[in-house]
């Protein structure tokens, strides 16, 4: 009996293991973000002491992401993610026993942040790298939907709801303890995973050409990296776009919606928390039923569509009085969202060739994480200035603007058609 579409990559053994593997790493991210906060309260730490921690976690996230796809180029797959996963363990031990001695301090944790979030940039590099290995490129669509699916589920909903009755358990640092357990789980995982040898990049079918000049340095694979992406049409426009689109979104989202439900709804953080799971049920449901279906004829229209014109009901959250309007709107904006994320880590693993694909990989995340911290920064002086109507139909309508523009800069209608995935 052939299982359905968006189970087929588990016929594969090793994909089993990398796939169990993923979503046990992920699951410890998630108890990560509520165990940080009850450790910093524990030590009387205050929303600054919270922020300088989680700020240590974003620039070693910078640092090495794109470090990270470097290695993904360079060295075994396997060993990157079992160093990584041994890291992790150190890491999260380390944090047990200064807990247990009554010898941790801020700083201890600031550091465990900083690495942590630089392992997740060797990790993620690694993980999209070793797909197609293991899998024909048929079945990448439903790969990349189930991490897609599992990311948001398990990071953003059961992991810190886990980590959050963990913490009111009489043992200190327990949820650090789950989180080194599940770091060992993933370990004992990495250690069993067997990939094969990456084939010549140039005879994979669906790639697009390019010349494998050897690389004497880190900073020389980078470059390749860069010169690569502006050499492909439909892989910098798409990248430019992303920057831009999540300069302008991620700041209201984060920073001004928590606002609007407290103040204009009259509701309160959790229910905010509560709009947050929904979101992350959605985006996690998009993904999910991308990865039911092959991938699109028009895949890098459809892509770009959905990722742009998925933001119009944005616009209602900055006008709306209804908490069920504002959670729906989000809903809309995270399916979208998770959709078209289905359909970009597909086109990576199809269209970048092999020996690129780490670092390509990488600089993607790279430019997701550039403009984060500014967008933040500045919505809230905005806010000062323009009501949230205009800030969020700005962003409603920006976005699918700057998509139709992307679209015919890349000349992507052209290329989609010149590069058939079917």
């Amino acid at each position: 009996m052939q299982l359905p579409r968006a189970l087929r990559p588990f016929s594969s053994p090793a994909y089993r293991v990398l796939a169990l593997a993923m979503g046990v790493s992920v699951f410890g991210s998630g108890l990560w973000a509520v165990a940080m906060v009850a450790r910093v309260m524990a030590l009387g730490g205050s929303a600054v002491d919270l922020s300088l921690v989680t700020a240590a976690g974003a620039v070693g996230m910078v640092i090495f992401v794109l470090l990270g796809g470097v290695a993904a180029d360079r060295f075994r797959l396997p060993v990157i993610l079992r160093c990584v996963e041994l890291t992790n363990l150190a890491t999260a031990l380390t944090v047990v026993v200064l807990t247990w001695t009554d010898a941790l301090a801020l700083w201890h944790l600031g550091a465990a942040a900083f690495v942590f979030s630089g392992a997740v940039g060797f990790f993620y590099p690694a993980y999209s790298a070793a797909l197609p290995r293991i899998l024909p490129p048929a079945q990448l669509l439903a790969a990349n939907g189930v991490e897609g699916t599992a990311r948001p589920l398990l990071q953003l909903a059961a992991g810190p709801a886990v980590g959050g009755a963990l913490t009111s358990l009489a043992l200190p640092g327990a949820s650090v303890l789950a989180i080194a357990v599940c770091h060992a789980g993933a370990l004992v995982l990495m250690l069993r995973l067997r990939l094969p040898e990456r084939d010549d990049p140039q005879d994979a079918p669906g790639h697009d050409d390019a010349a494998a000049a050897p690389r004497a340095t880190i900073l020389r694979d980078m470059l390749d990296g860069f010169r690569y992406c502006l050499r492909t049409p439909w892989l910098l426009w798409t990248l430019l776009w992303a920057m831009s689109a999540i300069f302008l979104f991620t700041g209201p989202l984060e920073v001004l919606v928590p606002f609007l439900v407290v103040d204009r709804l009259g509701g309160t953080v959790a229910g905010y928390g509560a709009m947050l799971g929904l979101y992350g049920i959605a985006t996690a449901v998009g993904s999910s039923l991308m990865a039911s279906f092959r991938l699109p004829r028009n895949y890098l229209t459809t892509m770009v569509w959905l990722w742009g014109f998925g933001t119009l009901p944005f616009g209602l959250v900055g006008m709306t009085g209804s908490w069920w309007v504002m959670a729906l709107a989000l809903c809309v904006f995270g399916a979208t969202g998770g959709a078209g994320q289905v359909i970009w880590g597909t086109l990576l693993q199809r269209r970048v060739p092999g020996h690129m694909l780490g670092r390509i990989s990488s600089l993607d995340f790279f430019v997701s994480l550039l403009l984060m911290p500014i967008s933040m920064a500045v919505a809230g002086p905005v806010a000062e200035v323009l009501p949230p109507v205009t800030i969020f139909w700005g962003v409603a309508v920006l976005t699918p603007a700057l998509g139709v523009l992307a679209v015919v800069a890349g000349r992507m209608r052209a290329d989609q058609q010149a590069h058939p995935l079917h």
